[in-house]
């Protein structure tokens, strides 16, 4: 249901409004920790294996120091190899467990992806049709794909790394008050000065990489937007336009995307600079304590080693913040979407349709997409099993919103609907949906071949009845004429295959789906005369004892509809069958009798 659902979208002018940001930044960290929660046992493997390598780490410039004064110094040739060697092999464990906490923190990282990236597409095919009234088909993909691998970057890299930073700084605080705290005091000294500046760069560059996110989603909406409708773009002369607009839109992207990416640049120079002061105090002091014999040049080269680690630390989390900036916006914008709450939604303990009968009736509804505009006026109708309602009207009159209430992408703001006596609301939607069979004016397939298009409908189908609703359809005779007939697979939404093919594929679908009710939206709207003629028995045959809601333009077709409403501004303004309707020689009859006007 979901992929005919946006078919029925932005009919009746509806407006856009903006989309809200989120805003919750530690909220939405807590919320990735907890997806990551699902793999608490590889994370905390990781998290032994960062704290191993860590120590390792610190190990590493302790060893130095040792070498230097009781080998180096002494001139001990042999203990100063048989050292090497054994700082050779810490460095060599160190590179291999790095190595195997990279190789698991990758798998962690993209299983929590996955699952993010699922339950965010589930969640979309829940959300009512509202929802995609008001939001670009290219910022919803961009959500659910570059900002999602952004978080997939930020896990990949940064979560290992921040574990280790933290740890390293603690461990090299604690070893360099252990060797010498005049020497650790001198290098903290710089400390205060490092948090200063990436707060106020981070600060500054967060705002503009949440702008960032936006834009592109922005941009590859209009991308998507273009593609869809290049064919409308060239009929129209419109690509200079159109290449203005993507211009204004890249640069736009282009400005907030120069302003993430020069401010958070700034982090690691900044860094690097106080690094080589705080190293140059340290150098300072360690070689007048030298001189003065208050420590020995072994600490002073533990201490240059410990003071790179020190800085280390700060300046990875500094530069860290790029990407976890990045991921942060594009995750609250993924977790804005989950946090979306369908308007359309089950009752508890709905009722769950095995048939239906086919009684249709809305009393005094009124309906309408945005609060302050109603489209609908307290129109009511009643449709007896089996009868056939066709609804004719001017363009925008509410036809096609009569429908989306029909299967209920919307609810009603006054009134009620009532199928075989329950109201809609009553209805598990997904069972109701599967008993209302849709044929659309604008025929969507997907990607396969024409045989699982048609066996869309009703997935457990075999193929025998797959080929005999096409045959009822009138399909056949053109599929059987394809190089791989059945097989055929289907180009980017059918462009391979001719309006008509594309008609008769949906009817054979509809045909195949067996619903209880059915609703054609000029379901032979773009199939010629001879082609009309060859499927209206078909079509006949499947609306022979179903209730039938057929929304019609030609009027010549629904001539024998049991009933016939005539739609204006939102009001039923003529009811009758053809006969009694021509007789009134009202509005239906001037629509009717301008169609054969030369």
């Amino acid at each position: 249901m979901r992929n005919f659902q946006g078919q029925f979208a932005n009919k009746g002018g509806r407006n856009s409004p903006k989309m809200g940001k989120a805003k919750n930044t530690k909220g939405t960290v807590m919320r990735v920790w907890n997806y990551m929660g699902y793999q608490k046992a590889a994370l905390t493997f990781v998290i032994f294996l960062v704290f191993v390598t860590t120590l390792l780490g610190l190990l590493g410039p302790y060893l130095m120091g040792v070498i230097i004064d009781q080998y180096i110094v002494p001139k001990d040739l042999s203990g100063t190899a048989r050292m090497c060697l054994i700082l050779i092999a810490i460095y060599a464990v160190t590179v291999l467990l790095t190595w195997l906490q990279t190789f698991v923190m990758v798998n962690v990282a993209l299983k929590t992806i996955q699952k993010i990236r699922q339950d965010i597409f589930e969640k979309i095919q829940t959300l009512s049709l509202r929802f995609f009234d008001v939001r670009s088909q290219g910022d919803l993909m961009s959500r659910v794909t570059n900002d999602i691998d952004n978080l997939n970057q930020a896990l990949t890299q940064s979560v290992v790394q921040i574990i280790s930073s933290a740890l390293t700084f603690i461990g090299v605080t604690i070893a360099m008050f252990a060797l010498d705290w005049i020497l650790a005091i001198v290098t903290l000294i710089t400390v205060p000065i490092m948090f200063f500046v990436t707060k106020k760069l981070v600060a500054y560059s967060g705002k503009n990489f949440a702008k960032r996110q936006k834009d592109l989603g922005e941009l590859n909406g209009f991308i998507e937007e273009a593609i869809t409708g290049a064919d409308v773009t060239t009929l129209y002369g419109k690509e200079k336009e159109t290449v203005q607009n993507f211009n204004k839109i890249n640069e736009q992207l282009r400005v907030s995307a120069t302003k993430a990416d020069t401010f958070s640049a700034f982090i690691f120079p900044s860094m690097n600079f106080i690094n080589n002061l705080g190293m140059g105090l340290v150098i300072g002091t360690g070689s007048v304590m030298v001189l003065n014999g208050m420590t020995t040049v072994g600490v002073i080269a533990a201490f240059i080693n410990y003071s790179r680690q020190f800085s280390r630390p700060l300046s990875q989390f500094a530069t860290l913040m790029n990407t976890i900036q990045a991921a942060v916006a594009g995750g609250e914008r993924v977790f804005e979407i989950m946090d979306e709450v369908p308007e359309i939604k089950n009752k508890k303990d709905a009722f769950v349709v095995q048939n239906l009968q086919g009684h249709v009736a809305l009393e005094n509804v009124s309906f309408g997409y945005e609060e302050n505009k109603t489209i609908l006026k307290e129109v009511s109708l009643k449709a007896r099993p089996g009868e056939t309602i066709a609804l004719v009207g001017p363009t925008g009159s509410g036809k096609t919103t009569i429908i989306n209430l029909l299967t209920r992408f919307y609810d009603i703001q006054q009134g009620q609907i009532h199928i075989d006596g329950k109201n809609i609301k009553e209805y598990d939607m997904n069972s109701l949906r599967s008993k209302i069979g849709v044929v659309l004016q604008d025929t969507y397939l997907f990607a396969g071949t024409i045989m699982d298009n048609i066996r869309y409908g009703r997935l457990d189908a075999s193929d025998e009845e797959v080929i005999n609703a096409a045959k009822a359809a009138s399909a056949h005779s053109f599929i059987k004429h394809l190089p791989n007939q059945y097989e055929t697979k289907i180009a980017s939404e059918g462009s391979n295959l001719s309006q008509g093919q594309k008609q008769l594929l949906a009817i054979a679908r509809a045909i195949l789906a067996d619903a209880d009710i059915l609703i054609l939206d000029e379901a032979t709207s773009n199939i010629d005369t001879r082609t009309e003629l060859q499927i209206q028995e078909g079509l006949n045959n499947l609306m022979r004892g179903r209730t039938s809601f057929v929304i019609a333009h030609r009027l010549k077709t629904i001539e024998k509809a049991d009933q016939i409403l005539v739609i204006k501004d939102g009001s039923i303004l003529e009811k009758g069958n053809h006969e009694s309707l021509m007789e009134d020689r009202g509005f239906y009859f001037d629509l009717y009798t301008s169609q054969f006007k030369i």
